[in-house]
């Protein structure tokens, strides 16, 4: 076994993780980020999954180095792809032209864009990076995190670091259950945290589904049909609540209201892709295409010089692929593989009836010209996303948790989300919960824009390990909100610069919240790199 020590120990290179990594090197704390797969990125990489955002993301609403992330994909694309000239020239360029976002955009190009953020702090030798590194294990004294230990999953090799600082940016909150962190997983009880959307009883294994993505194109035909998956019939015949024709149907139920909604299909529509526009905004909801294929495409080829695509590519993250038969941790290892692999059949299942059984408007059934791209999405063998999209986390128990009453629209209505003088951030999605592993339907609720509490990334009694991701205090209800991308990257990146912040002054996190003139001074500082913390009067949704 080898050792290595560092300043600060990111667990996790998701999306928070990596921005936990670039705020504290950036201030001149030597970091060390570990990752499980062989990208970074998480959820918009490895995950497979483009981002979701919020109406004004192109005006405010994020972090100043979310922005520029957002803006060097784009860069990225001009400069090393054969974009039309007006999509060259157009300042809010969408390569994908989805209704999910206002920038969608392939996994790669992501990596490729984390990297180049990365590179010149690797270089100098502040910053390692560890891909394909497990943790296994981790050893504590008192209220402190003093290591970590990782297997090398390409070699079997096993490594422990040392470090003054941990952060848990893992996609699970592995690091909380192994080093001891109170936490919570599942839905808390309606008398712990007196939301109006929380079960009567704590139920620790009701957690959102996960979905395994995959990209697909499509060439008229041709006769590329994956074989049949394992226990695709039962997938077929199952009926779930609101799910009158299953899973494997154009027809999901709406999340708002559960009612039956029909959505249609059709690969490569023609036009101009700039008519297809984010579908954010209930006040807008009439005139949605429901074309799935337009859904989350991350490239449609009209922004492209004709000749360079045959096909759009499309990203599937949809209803139907929705793993909801339980949960991927606080179970058993047997149990969490069961699960997972569940997952992946689901996801091939839905790809496999797309091919041959699907409704088309002809009146045949199935597009058998549809080719799983998996070289897009990392080249597994299955050709799904290498990892499966997380929706929810364990939690740590934190010195502030956020409940349903702080955010939820039809709580606070016009007087806004409660705020917050310990503020190191904003976001806004609607508390969106999927049907769940406890047997839950749809569960969206309007939220209004809101603020990220310095007392949420704090655990109750642990000094040393911050969260960075969806870990923090949040409950199963308002993860629903605060779950998205760019809230993940301000959460990762207000944790580094604490962590650069207590390093210099000699203090606690804790220190920072409950110190007015330490809270003011790092609140400053926060200011000063661009992190919006509090939000102009704008109206939920």
């Amino acid at each position: 076994m080898s050792e290595l020590r560092t300043q600060m120990l990111v667990v996790g290179g998701g999306f928070g993780g990596v921005a936990a990594a670039l705020a504290a090197v950036s201030r001149g704390v030597n970091v060390v980020i570990t990752e499980p797969t062989r990208w970074l990125g998480g959820v918009l990489t490895s995950q497979a999954v483009p981002p979701d955002e919020h109406v004004w993301i192109e005006q405010f609403g994020s972090t100043a180095s979310y922005r520029d992330f957002r803006e060097r994909i784009r860069a990225y694309y001009r400069a090393h792809y054969p974009l039309t000239a007006e999509a060259h020239a157009s300042r809010a360029l969408n390569p994908g032209a989805a209704r999910v976002s206002h920038l969608c955009h392939e996994p790669r190009v992501g990596v490729a864009v984390l990297e180049s953020l990365l590179a010149p702090h690797r270089s100098s030798g502040r910053l390692r990076v560890l891909l394909q590194h497990d943790p296994i294990s981790a050893s504590t004294t008192g209220d402190r995190v003093d290591a970590v230990t990782f297997r090398d999953s390409t070699t079997g090799q096993h490594i422990t670091i040392t470090a003054p600082w941990f952060v848990d940016a893992t996609e699970t909150g592995d690091l909380l259950p192994m080093a001891g962190v109170e936490h919570v997983t599942g839905a808390e009880s309606q008398a712990q945290t007196g939301e109006p959307h929380a079960p009567a009883k704590a139920q620790p294994l009701n957690m959102q589904p996960v979905s395994v993505c995959f990209a697909l194109d499509h060439l008229p035909g041709a006769d590329l049909t994956i074989d049949k998956p394992s226990g695709y019939a039962g997938i077929a015949a199952a009926r779930s609540l609101d799910w009158p024709e299953g899973q494997l149907s154009f027809i999901t139920p709406h999340p708002k209201t559960r009612q039956p909604m029909q959505h249609r299909f059709e690969p490569n529509p023609d036009g101009n892709p700039d008519d297809i526009t984010p579908d954010y905004d209930d006040r807008r909801a009439h005139t949605i295409d429901r074309n799935l294929w337009t859904f989350r495409r991350i490239t449609a080829r009209n922004n492209f010089v004709h000749g360079s695509y045959t096909s759009d590519i499309t990203l599937v993250n949809w209803p139907q692929m929705d793993y909801w038969g339980g949960p991927l941790y606080g179970v058993s290892d047997e149990d969490a593989s069961e699960h997972l692999q569940g997952a992946r059949n689901l996801s091939l299942s839905l790809l496999y009836w797309l091919q041959t059984e699907a409704p088309r408007p002809d009146g045949g059934t199935g597009w058998p010209g549809l080719r799983l791209r998996g070289d897009v999405v990392g080249h597994t063998p299955d050709g799904l996303a290498m990892a499966p999209y997380i929706r929810e986390s364990r939690r740590i128990a934190a010195e502030h948790t956020i409940v349903e009453q702080d955010i939820a629209l039809d709580v606070r209505g016009h007087h806004g989300a409660v705020q917050h003088p310990d503020s190191v951030g904003i976001g806004l999605y609607r508390i969106d919960l999927h049907p769940s592993t406890g047997g839950d339907p749809y569960i969206d609720i309007g939220c209004c824009p809101y603020q990220l509490p310095l007392g949420a990334l704090l655990p109750v009694r642990v000094e040393n390990l911050l969260p960075a991701a969806k870990n923090i205090g949040t409950t199963h209800i308002t993860n629903g909100a605060y779950r998205m991308p760019l809230v993940e990257w301000n959460i990762g990146e207000a944790v580094g610069h604490l962590v650069a912040f207590c390093t210099a002054n000699d203090v606690s996190p804790r220190a920072v919240r409950h110190t007015e003139e330490l809270l003011a001074q790092f609140s400053t500082e926060l200011d000063r790199v661009g992190v919006e913390r509090a939000w102009p009067n704008v109206q939920g949704y």
